[in-house]
Formats: structure tokens, C-alpha cells, sequence
């Protein structure tokens, strides 16, 4: 499980994301870019970081699933994905 400081800094750069989404859209569509440096640096979205649901953790996560590879495997292992089986050749 990932610290509880880091997953609160996520939900804070979201937040801050979606509060600057409109402001950056429009100061871009003007070429605006005094104005655009002048923003918070996490109000760019590239700041975000993917983090599994269960765990918080940053590395191996699998964009389809939102998860890390090492729930995705446990919970695909217990059968709690549909449609997701273990391949065998």
C-alpha cells in the first residue's frame, strides 16, 4: 500500500487540474503563454501520475484495469475479473 501522503498529493493535483481546466483550454486557444506560466505547476495535467485503485501503486499499472500488475494478477488468479483467464500453451 502506497503512503497515505502520496495519495493525497494525487487527489490534490486532480483537483487542481480540473479547477485550471478551462482557464489553460482558453489561455492556449489566445497563444497566451505569459499567462499560462504564470498557472500553478500542477494545473498541467502531464503532473498526474496513474495509481492502481487498490494498492496506490505508481509502477506496473495496466491503464485497462486501472491496476497494478500485482492486483490485477491476484484478483485475475481468484477469478474476480470477468473475462479474464490464465493463458496456457
Amino acid at each position: 500500500m502506497a503512503k497515505t501522503c502520496w495519495l493525497e498529493r494525487q487527489k490534490r493535483k486532480s483537483a487542481t487540474v480540473a479547477k485550471f481546466a478551462a482557464l489553460r483550454a482558453q489561455l492556449k486557444k489566445e497563444k497566451d503563454y505569459i499567462g499560462l506560466t504564470m498557472l500553478p505547476r500542477d494545473a498541467s495535467p502531464t503532473r498526474l501520475t496513474n495509481r492502481c485503485q487498490l494498492t496506490g501503486r505508481r509502477r506496473g499499472f495496466i491503464s485497462r484495469f486501472k491496476l497494478s500488475r500485482i492486483a490485477f494478477r491476484e484478483l485475475a488468479s481468484g477469478g474476480l475479473i470477468p473475462g479474464v483467464t490464465k493463458s496456457s500453451w
